[in-house]
């Protein structure tokens, strides 16, 4: 018998292994077809690109994997740039040295890449956590960006181009496309991914290993007295996130066409990625999609717009974080938090002026904290 049932008391059905309500499936169909009816919808609109939802999709796919971390073990990552980067670095080596075309050997080196660059990394840092933990990966991602600008093999600092196909088209499933339609088909192929990288995902939190994980991240003592093998756990999960990374990194580079260090190892696409999972709702599946859509899209308008893009992007997304404390998906899903402020707003106006001191009083605090933990690493007391 079904656990689950719809509001209307309606039981939920399995579907792949899966139960699922009817309201549940009615948005799922609803959101896959919106995915395949975008390069449609963009189409129509000038100041809506193709390029820039589908960079922020392959970005949100990263964070997807991020999340497992972050939800879960309640580990912070800065580095996870390292494996979006070693992915599409991987897909570019492949493809201009080795010479391989086909799309489906190119993922699946840049999955092997990041799966083992991941398991090293994983190996090095898990031994810590917290802050400690945090900063281990960045100096990791750091280290591999300076590594791709060091090297010229890789290109330096002007990056690699993917080697084109006949009379510079690209390529894509041994076929040669013009630009505009490479540009489509490619979107498919990276939408496809993503549904079956989200179903992956969904499964993997419904069962006993998703438990495991969030005794660990509970209290990570008791997670040990009752046995569990806790390093090992956190290191399959990372390396899971790791390999969702590379796929992304990987993705990016067959879009793309030219991988360059700046734009995928950098330490600021690490901040990029893990506040993509935050800002969509690190509690929820498609929260990280959602954000990287939404940060990438905010970013692309705030240039069109002014010069001081970075400023606007930020204000912009000081109001969504705070509008939408648990993400914009996860605020939409409760429904409670947002309904309750804006009938707060609409009684009282003035109530914004309280909402801002607050806002001043928690970055405030989290200045402090961060000050406090700079303070310790560097001099080692409180």
């Amino acid at each position: 018998m079904p656990e689950r049932v719809d509001r209307d008391g309606t039981p939920a059905y399995r579907f792949l292994g899966v139960e699922v309500t009817r309201r549940e499936t009615v948005f799922l169909v609803l959101g896959v077809v919106f995915l395949f009816v975008i390069p449609d919808i963009a189409g129509l609109s000038d100041s809506l690109q193709l390029s820039v939802i589908h960079q922020g999709l392959l970005f949100g796919f990263a964070a997807v994997g991020l999340n497992l971390l972050l939800r879960h073990t309640k580990l912070t990552s800065f580095g996870h740039a390292a494996f979006f980067g070693t992915g599409a670095y991987a897909t570019a080596v492949l493809a201009r040295y080795a010479g391989i075309q086909s799309v489906g050997l190119l993922l699946l080196g840049a999955i092997a890449a990041a799966t083992v660059m991941a398991a090293i990394i994983g190996v090095l840092s898990l031994r810590h956590t917290g802050l400690y933990f945090a900063l281990l990966t960045l100096a990791f991602g750091q280290l591999l960006y300076a590594i791709a600008l060091g090297q010229s093999a890789l290109g330096g600092s002007d990056g690699l181009p993917i080697r084109p196909g006949p009379a510079n088209q690209p390529l894509l499933f041994g076929t040669a496309f013009s630009p505009d339609v490479y540009q489509v088909l490619t979107y498919y192929l990276t939408v496809v991914v993503i549904l079956i990288g989200l179903f992956v995902m969904y499964r993997i939190t419904q069962s006993p290993f998703r438990n495991a994980l969030d005794a660990i991240g509970q209290e990570r003592t008791r997670a040990r007295f009752i046995g569990l093998p806790i390093r090992r756990y956190v290191w399959a999960a990372f390396v899971i996130s790791g390999i969702y990374g590379g796929v992304a990194g990987g993705l990016y580079a067959v879009v793309r066409q030219y991988v360059r260090p700046e734009g995928t190892l950098f330490f600021l696409r690490s901040g990029d990625i893990l506040f993509m999972a935050i800002l969509g709702g690190f509690r929820t599946l498609v929260g990280p999609l959602i954000g990287g859509v939404v940060l990438i899209f905010l970013q692309d308008v705030g240039q069109d717009i002014t010069q001081y893009y970075e400023f606007l992007t930020g204000v912009v997304l000081l109001i969504l974080v705070y509008g939408f404390p648990r993400g914009i998906v996860g605020s939409l899903r409760s429904g409670g938090i947002v309904n309750a402020r804006l009938s707060d707003l609409r009684r009282e106006p003035s109530v914004l002026s309280t909402w801002g001191r607050s806002a001043v009083q928690s970055i405030e605090r989290k200045v402090t904290e961060a000050l406090t933990s700079l303070r310790i690493i560097l001099f080692g007391v409180d």
